[in-house]
């Protein structure tokens, strides 16, 4: 894949385009954000982080790309990056924002010094002013009414046409609610716009509900009574059909993966084949090996929880002999005097349903539990549920020990951090599609001038 090598030209008259639409991606993590612009047809030029695992995964799937570890907040480190951005049509990134909660008054998110990284990505947009630029968060700063602040700060004084939206990421294909706030924007005069995006509408027209009676508690899909949400719900039932996806059609083939397996990787040939459209296109371009398959090892008292779990269920379906602490004399993490679960539990054992999308995975290996085995998911199955393809390895940084910017756990708590950290590339597709069109557009509009000129 070739690289961008056009520079953005004056305000005045609105940035020249590169031939080849290209991105530098900051706070890249393992690379969700990445993926899913290359799969929309951009070249990735660059993506930099501080945590050496994270950046080991960008760096082993995007090998053509430079791979900048260390804090942007350092001179070295963001002449790096400046010198990458500076060639970019698209500068991306989800900088952490520790102090969006505590604004008040007067006081501007941007000023905080809890903020800095949110700082150093403005910073960096007004020194490189690519074409356009997607900043991502949780949807938390938007809760807390500083949607208006980050407006501003990235229009960078009309500078940058900006828009923002919460998409979810099950309206987009993705196997996953995962709710995300992202801001859009296009320089003033290359004559693009920003469309908001359209998802099926999924999320607002399926949901679980929970029965209960002489039976164990049930949970079972109910449907908004419209033609609209009929018409999804009917997607979410077809296999074939990649509007909606639900959690078994994202991981069945994986169903027979052996709990505590030391092997990271195996054979296709040890797995059926593909059981539904999805399952076929995360398999495209897939290795000889399908890689991150460990599934972690669970004590046997969480077994005989997630036994009395059902489908779709969590905590508040065990049956009162299961709310002991210790079920079975063995004795594991901390005791908190009560014997009893304690509330700290409470999100530990939740169970997908086969019929629905996940909800929001975070980075713990026991965040989520196989739907029919009594059993976590390997870091591949996560990846499924965020969207990642199956030639998308997870890996990390072979020095051993303390890391500047390392999370402590090992290797494989890093490996599901990386997945829960992530952009479904699914949804970072969509994105990308959406600025592509506009891209081409500018362009042949630039192009025709050119040639009227």
């Amino acid at each position: 894949m070739s690289r961008s090598v056009g520079k953005a030209g004056a305000a005045k008259r609105g940035p020249d385009l590169p031939q080849n639409f290209s991105v530098v991606d900051l706070f890249c993590g393992a690379g969700g954000l990445s993926e899913g612009f290359r799969q929309a047809g951009f070249t990735i030029l660059a993506g930099s982080d501080n945590d050496p695992d994270a950046l080991a995964t960008f760096a082993l799937n995007f090998p053509r790309a430079q791979s900048i570890l260390g804090d942007l907040r350092r001179d070295a480190v963001k002449a790096q990056i400046l010198d990458q951005a500076r060639r970019a049509t698209v500068l991306v990134g989800g900088p952490p924002c520790q102090a969006f909660s505590q604004v008040r008054n007067h006081s501007r998110l941007i000023d905080d010094p809890r903020n800095s990284l949110y700082r150093e990505f403005v910073d960096t947009l007004r020194t490189a002013l690519p074409p356009a630029f997607v900043m991502e968060n949780v949807t938390g700063m938007d809760q807390m009414g500083v949607r208006e602040q980050i407006l501003a700060d990235l229009a960078l004084d009309r500078e940058y046409d900006v828009q923002a939206q919460v998409v979810d990421a099950s309206d987009f294909g993705v196997p996953q609610t995962r709710k995300r706030l992202l801001f859009r924007g296009v320089r003033r005069g290359t004559r693009m716009s920003l469309p908001a995006l359209k998802g099926s509408g999924a999320t607002d027209s399926v949901a679980l509900a929970r029965f209960t009676g002489d039976r164990k508690p049930r949970y079972q899909l109910v449907v908004q009574q419209n033609l609209l949400s009929m018409t999804l719900a009917d997607a979410l039932a077809d296999t074939e059909n990649l509007t909606a996806v639900t959690a078994a059609q994202a991981i069945s083939d994986l169903a027979g993966l052996p709990m505590g397996h030391r092997a990271d990787d195996l054979n296709w040939s040890d797995l059926p084949e593909p059981q539904s459209a999805y399952q076929r296109l995360m398999r495209t371009d897939a290795p000889e090996r399908l890689a991150n398959v460990q599934v972690p090892r669970i004590n046997k008292d969480t077994e005989l929880r997630l036994c009395g779990i059902p489908q779709g269920g969590n905590h508040r379906d065990l049956q009162e002999e299961l709310l002991d602490r210790y079920l079975t004399g063995q004795r594991w993490g901390q005791e908190n005097g009560s014997g009893r679960l304690s509330r700290k539990h409470f999100y530990a054992y939740r169970r997908l349903h086969p019929e629905l999308w996940a909800w929001t995975l975070n980075t713990k290996a026991d965040c989520v539990y196989h739907y029919d085995a009594p059993r976590a998911l390997s870091v591949r199955e996560l990846a499924r549920l965020q969207s990642f393809p199956d030639h998308f390895v997870f890996t990390s940084d072979r020095r051993r020990g303390p890391l500047e910017g390392r999370h402590d756990g090992g290797p494989a708590h890093s490996r599901y951090r990386q997945v829960g950290n992530a952009v479904p590339p699914l949804l970072a597709k969509s994105v990308a599609e959406g600025l592509l069109k506009e891209l081409n557009t500018s362009r042949d509009q630039e192009r025709i001038r050119a040639q009227v000129g």
